[in-house]
């Protein structure tokens, strides 16, 4: 089954606005120090996502809300182990064997939080993307990409590489949740950033039985309450990733949507800074519907 030409031309020029707005580089993994569980009888919360996540490196001015999320938890009740990594997409963090390592560590009773969609448009084949771009959509299909070595690899629409997250997660007694991406600086004040992923991310994590947060929107909506000025001061590039006071701005978000899931089920583990934030109930207008969507 071919991802018709339309969606082809919709995903090139997303690529080439963000190839404009940020070069996005590919993390040296040799670089990055690997986090262990600390407890091995305690459960684990699992962080997996890119640089939005876990910034590019240790005293880089870029930091990730999963570097600041850990004093937001008891750890005398549970582990954080931040697995994010730099310029990944769903597919490299896939391809490159960083999910089944994961995978591999879950046991009954752990937590993953997972983000993607940052490095996962674009279109496929285009160098500018490093090979990172999923197909569109969250169907079986698959696009042909021609490797710089000259192979071939069949690249997965974004929502089969979420649903196989999801079901590896489930198959091993996690509780996963999906969590649509932080918005641009340029993109939260009118409307929503990542309109269509978050759809896409709503729709996988529904039909695989698993959880969904609209950190988009939370993040956007806590935004809006401390206004652009402040917001403004929260990036430590063009508009994509956060400084160190962005990213516990962020991390406050991020509870505050666990909060709002149904039984709350992180709300054990919370530590008392934690037990100060607001559950983020979504809007009727922030609200993710299912409706298929038409553009990226």
């Amino acid at each position: 089954m071919k991802i018709p030409s339309a969606a082809f031309a919709l995903l090139f020029i997303a690529g080439l606005v963000r190839a404009q707005e940020d070069a996005r580089p590919v993390v040296d993994a040799s670089k990055v120090l690997v986090e262990k569980v600390a407890d091995a009888a305690l459960p684990t919360l699992y962080l997996v996502g890119d640089s939005t996540v876990r910034g590019s490196s240790p005293g880089s001015s870029i930091v990730g809300w999963g570097e600041c999320i850990a004093p937001l938890f008891d750890t005398n009740k549970i582990n954080v182990v931040n697995r994010a990594i730099a310029g990944r997409s769903a597919r490299t963090y896939y391809n490159e064997g960083r999910w089944a390592k994961v995978a591999a560590a879950i046991k009954p009773g752990d937590f993953v939080i997972i983000q993607f969609g940052t490095n996962d448009q674009g279109r496929i084949g285009d160098p500018a993307n490093k090979h990172r771009a999923d197909g569109p959509g969250i169907g079986p299909e698959t696009v042909e990409d021609t490797m710089p070595d000259g192979s071939k690899e069949a690249v997965h629409t974004f929502g089969w590489y979420m649903a196989h997250f999801a079901a590896d997660a489930k198959s091993r007694g996690a509780t996963f949740i999906i969590s649509s991406p932080i918005p641009h600086k340029q993109r939260w004040q009118n409307g929503r950033d990542f309109p269509v992923l978050s759809q896409w991310d709503a729709q996988v994590a529904k039909t695989n039985g698993v959880l969904f947060i609209d950190l988009t929107m939370s993040i956007s909506d806590a935004y809006r309450e401390i206004g652009p000025e402040k917001a403004d001061t929260f990036f430590a590039d063009k508009g994509t990733h956060t400084t160190r006071e962005g990213a516990q701005f962020n991390a406050a978000c991020v509870i505050a949507a666990l909060k709002g899931l149904p039984e709350n089920p992180l709300g054990g583990f919370f530590s008392d800074r934690a037990k100060e934030i607001q559950p983020w109930i979504p809007s009727q207008k922030s609200t993710v519907t299912n409706t298929p969507p038409t553009s990226p």
